[in-house]
């Protein structure tokens, strides 16, 4: 792996479940602290009027997805704070449409697929998030972009099992959640492939909502698949594509979603550049040449309250991951490397 100067850190952590939320909880707790736990976001998600459909998750969680909970425990372990604050705040997308996840990403389909995701976050967040590296078991894991207070597999990641995962936001209205959408997103990567993710997300989806863009080394497809509200919905690409932050082929998703003015903006612009045959990752994602609102978001007054904090180039190849992360414009990759595919 290279690396340059960079806002990004990078966390290597082994072990269980609880030891590897610990491990997250340490690395992000001074950001919480300080950033975090004075915002009104976090109030207002932890508003007790939340109170029931937290507790509702928290079961599910606790008797679907025990792995993930056990992380959860450590993860408030290690910010030492209260696992009923710590898990409510990992399922704000399910108790708010306006939760603060943005992100844009591109799916170039081909013999080398090509994943590339803006990573589009709370702006008090910037040179405070992270990647963590982990390793659960040999020849199992992941590397995924890690905002502080959250468990894994709602931004990026690229697994050890050689497949990928890049993360949108969905504003999906009306929204009972029996399970919340970012412990769905940590189970996935613990998926030897994407029929299995997938097949997850058939099973569990109601929840708030999210797009996953899924690569697999060997597969020339990208599946993209949007889920939450008690449904799921999924496209094999077979041509380059944009995904912005809201359902474009997810039935009751159109039907009753909120789709803010950056990201019709940004979907509209990464169309555009598509039609007239722009396919570089970097000159999609780090556009601001749009008469609306761009689609790298460095803005002070960004009207969603998000920018974008990195972005991430994944290409799989015939033997793994071969990736770049960019948190700055015009500069070369702050990390770059290649994850090899155990055979």
């Amino acid at each position: 792996m290279s690396k340059q100067v960079s806002s990004i850190g990078w966390q290597i952590i082994n072990g269980q479940p609880r030891d590897i939320g610990v491990a997250l909880g340490r690395a992000g707790r001074d950001a919480v602290h300080r950033f975090l736990l004075p915002s009104a976001i976090w109030a207002e998600i932890n508003d007790p009027i939340h109170q029931n459909a937290v507790a509702t998750m928290a079961a599910n969680t606790q008797r679907d997805f025990p792995q993930v909970w056990e992380e959860l425990e450590g993860l408030a372990e290690g910010l030492n704070l209260p696992i009923e604050a710590v898990f409510a705040w990992n399922c704000r997308g399910d108790l708010l449409a306006h939760a603060p996840d943005g992100c844009t990403t591109l799916a170039v389909p081909g013999e080398t697929p090509l994943v590339a995701h803006n990573e589009d976050g709370l702006p008090f967040f910037r040179g405070h998030c992270f990647m963590a590296e982990v390793t659960s078991a040999p020849g199992e894991g992941f590397t995924a972009f890690c905002y502080p207070g959250s468990i894994p597999g709602h931004t990026l990641a690229f697994t050890r099992q050689g497949w990928v995962q890049a993360v949108n936001n969905l504003r999906l209205l009306d929204i009972t959640p029996k399970v919340p959408r970012m412990v769905l997103g940590r189970a996935a990567l613990n998926q030897p492939n994407v029929t299995d993710v997938v097949a997850l997300l058939q099973r569990y989806n109601e929840c708030g909502g999210f797009h996953f863009s899924l690569a697999e080394c060997g597969q020339p497809e990208v599946t993209s698949i949007e889920f939450g509200g008690g449904g799921a919905a999924q496209r094999a690409l077979n041509a380059p594509s944009v995904h912005a932050n809201h359902a474009l082929y997810h039935p009751s998703g159109v039907a009753s979603q909120w789709i803010t003015d950056s990201s019709r903006d940004r979907q509209q612009r990464g169309d555009q550049l598509l039609k007239e045959g722009e396919t570089a990752p970097l000159a999609i994602l780090h556009d601001q040449q749009a008469s609306g609102l761009p689609i790298l978001r460095l803005s002070a007054d960004d009207p969603d309250h998000e920018n974008t904090l990195v972005t991430a180039v994944m290409r799989l190849e015939a033997d793994g991951v071969a990736w770049q992360l960019y948190d700055r414009t015009g500069a070369p990759p702050a990390y770059a490397g290649k994850l090899i595919y155990p055979t």
